[in-house]
């Protein structure tokens, strides 16, 4: 599958299959995650996979959305330096990081995999959980698992309600 077709298929699941991904189809989804790009090439992230279900049920529980135990791996990225701004004054360490999420996802739906960006969590107790320590900080969290359901990729806008050329309109 090309990228762009992965970009087609991509959608947000909910519901998984009772099917353990294996190791090998996990590590490639992994690994796509390793090749995005930061500022600087300064990798100041890392992420906690979680494939054991006493802790995604506890992960689901902190996020208050059940469906996150039920997919097969939880994957929480996490910015080592979450205050550090880029010269242009947005804080580095999320962009950095949905961009680890972003290859991650696309790299999922070339493996059969279903994936859902998790950012409704409590800092707190899901920093405790997976042991994060200060000053680092959960900027996302992406489910994974075989899908349960075929739904249908949303309705996107059109380019032309989406792009503008020159100078913002």
């Amino acid at each position: 599958m090309d990228v762009y077709e992965a970009m087609r298929q991509r959608r947000s699941v909910r519901k998984f299959e009772d099917r353990v991904i294996a190791d090998d189809v996990l590590t490639r989804v992994l690994d796509a995650g390793v090749l995005a790009p930061t500022g600087r090439n300064r990798q100041e992230w890392k992420y906690v996979v979680v494939r054991d279900a006493k802790t995604r049920k506890q992960l689901a529980e902190a996020s208050e959305q059940p469906f996150i135990g039920k997919a097969q791996a939880v994957v929480a990225v996490v910015s080592l330096d979450p205050v550090r701004e880029m010269f242009c004054g947005i804080q580095a360490g999320p962009v950095d990081c949905a961009i680890v999420i972003d290859h991650m996802t696309l790299a999922a739906v070339a493996e059969g995999l279903g994936s859902c960006w998790i950012g409704h969590f409590d800092q707190d107790k899901c920093r405790d959980i997976l042991d994060v320590p200060d000053p680092a900080k959960i900027i996302e969290m992406l489910v994974l698992g075989y899908p349960a359901d075929t739904s249908p990729t949303k309705q996107r806008k059109t380019p032309e309600e989406l792009i503008c050329w020159e100078k913002f309109s």
